[in-house]
């Protein structure tokens, strides 16, 4: 008897796994650059909680935004700004009312050599330097809040004939990282870990010095019917993928 049942409840697991797998789905997720660390730590969890696999690619917001009216196959768009997820819910490309703000950015000035950023950004106005790097503010988000600060500061006009721009934040950070230029804005995810700058100096710019950096995300019209798309816009909100967002220095909007 004893045997039997033991036969039975291997039977009913294995059929559980079973089932488990035919259901489970995969998603095409288009992720702004600046998210790429925190998102690819998000999706292992989220393969191993859900079963569903999300095959991330990383971009620009701007890039992806033109990409998906060019009727590119994303499910899922997580931007680095809430107006890009807005505008495909608008124009009839991303699910209406699915939209919502995952995370809030932060902006950094930062140098690969140490010693190099202040605490105060002084260095924009009294240090030595040939080139600033940031990313294209007509693509990117960051690059956008970066010429925000610099306006609000009067620095635009002085440092424009300096600046190199990166097509995504990425890039951006590969451009000062090699120390050819000296310094640039990028995203605090991008050099953080365990709660601290990880190498070369920088300052992280106050919240208030620059419009808000409210990243969304939006279910595509081509993910509507995929399990997994859905799932994935719902594990973004659970404690697992927020402790993760707030792990590589973002902060969660007051909503959540």
């Amino acid at each position: 008897m004893r045997h039997n049942q033991t036969i039975q409840i291997t039977f009913t697991f294995f059929l559980m796994l079973f089932h488990s797998f035919v259901l489970a789905d995969t998603t095409l997720v288009a992720v702004a650059s600046n998210f790429s660390k925190p998102m690819t730590e998000i999706a292992k969890n989220f393969e191993k909680e859900t079963g569903h696999t999300a095959k991330l690619s990383f971009a620009s917001s701007g890039k992806f935004v033109s990409q998906i009216e060019n009727d590119a196959p994303f499910e899922v768009f997580l931007s680095a700004d809430e107006n890009s997820p807005k505008k495909l819910e608008h124009d009839g490309f991303a699910v209406s009312g699915s939209e919502y703000i995952y995370a809030i950015g932060k902006l950094v000035l930062w140098s690969s050599a140490d010693g190099f950023i202040d605490q105060q950004g002084a260095v924009l106005k009294n240090g030595k330097f040939q080139h600033i790097a940031l990313a294209d503010p007509k693509l990117a988000p960051y690059g956008a809040a970066a010429v925000d600060y610099l306006n609000r500061h009067h620095l635009l006009e002085r440092l424009q004939p300096l600046m190199i721009m990166g097509e995504n934040i990425t890039q951006t950070h590969q451009l000062i990282s090699t120390g050819n230029i000296e310094l640039g804005f990028i995203a605090l995810s991008q050099i953080i870990d365990n709660g601290k700058i990880s190498n070369g100096s920088g300052w992280i710019i106050p919240n208030d010095e620059y419009k808000n950096i409210k990243q969304g995300v939006v279910l595509l019209k081509t993910g509507e019917k995929n399990p997994a798309a859905k799932a994935l816009l719902n594990y973004l909100k659970s404690p697992s993928a927020k402790t993760i967002i707030q792990k590589y220095g973002y902060d969660l909007p007051n909503e959540q």
